[in-house]
């Protein structure tokens, strides 16, 4: 029976997200059961596609990242896919209505990272978009379950979570990306030259993002508000451990919350959502 491989394909993408990020599984925990699934799924497709760029060196990434650039395609249209993790992408996608073009504009960006090692500000803003943005849309897909209105309005605030996640990702990963895949994301700053002056400006730039991006947190159904907040609050423990941390520390050593602290966070938050607190 196909619902058994449906299961199974689930199953993958779930054991993805558990196994890539502890942040996100606890964020997805704390959202409605009905809303664990759809985003396990969407997360193994970004997780996937973000491997091939990353760390599958010395095979032919531009090779395999088109493949599964078409080959997503085909499981959307076909509704099927041998690929577990394109086969439960897939059932998101058709069920949700999830944009073609936020997938597309998504694997542009990770196609930028095969060709691109420093961004000007148009590059960094496109990346951003593709990376980061478009993913939260996706998710807002699933949140909003067919209510364009409420999508539309929630839309900026979904775009302003993503990037901070992903400039804080960016600031959290500088010495890896720098030193090992020879990327530098932020325009106009030398990583090899890193300031104080230069982190405080992307700072500031994270702390606006936050900021437009709670009003949106506030506003989400009910169903899905407990399990953004939470990642919402984990990122900005994150930064917050950032912008305590020198420059020269921030690109000599990766920063992190220990899982431990995670868990103290978990419940914090979950405390100030239950008594209304946000």
């Amino acid at each position: 029976m196909k619902a058994l491989f449906d299961q199974v394909s689930t199953q993958c993408s779930k054991n993805t997200t558990k196994n890539y990020s502890t942040s996100f599984s606890l964020g997805i925990y704390f959202l409605d059961k009905n809303l664990h699934t759809p985003i396990y799924n969407i997360y193994g497709f970004v997780r996937f596609a973000d491997e091939i760029v990353d760390t599958f060196e010395g095979y032919n990434q531009a090779y395999l990242l088109e493949k599964f650039w078409k080959d997503t395609h085909e499981a959307i249209d076909q509704g099927i896919s041998l690929n577990p993790i394109l086969n439960s992408f897939q059932h998101t996608v058709n069920k949700y209505n999830i944009d073609r073009e936020l997938i597309d504009t998504f694997m542009r960006s990770m196609e930028m990272d095969l060709k691109k090692t420093i961004y000007n500000v148009e590059g960094y803003k496109e990346y951003i978009l593709g990376s980061a943005e478009v993913v939260g849309l996706m998710c807002l897909k699933v949140f909003t379950n067919g209510d364009e209105t409420e999508y539309q309005r929630l839309k900026p605030s979904a775009m302003r979570l993503g990037a901070a996640f992903q400039k804080i990702n960016f600031l959290r990963d500088a010495k890896a990306d720098f030193e090992e895949l020879g990327r530098s994301y932020f325009p106009g700053v030398n990583l090899a030259e890193f300031t104080q002056e230069d982190k405080l400006i992307i700072e500031k730039e994270i702390a606006e993002d936050f900021a437009e991006a709670l009003k949106g947190i506030k506003m989400l159904p009910r169903g899905a508000k407990r399990g953004v907040y939470l990642a919402y609050i984990y990122y900005l423990k994150l930064f917050s451990k950032i912008k305590s941390s020198p420059a020269d520390k921030v690109m000599n050593e990766r920063i992190r919350i220990s899982n431990p602290r995670k868990f103290g966070l978990m419940f914090s938050s979950m405390l100030r959502y239950k008594f209304n607190l946000l």
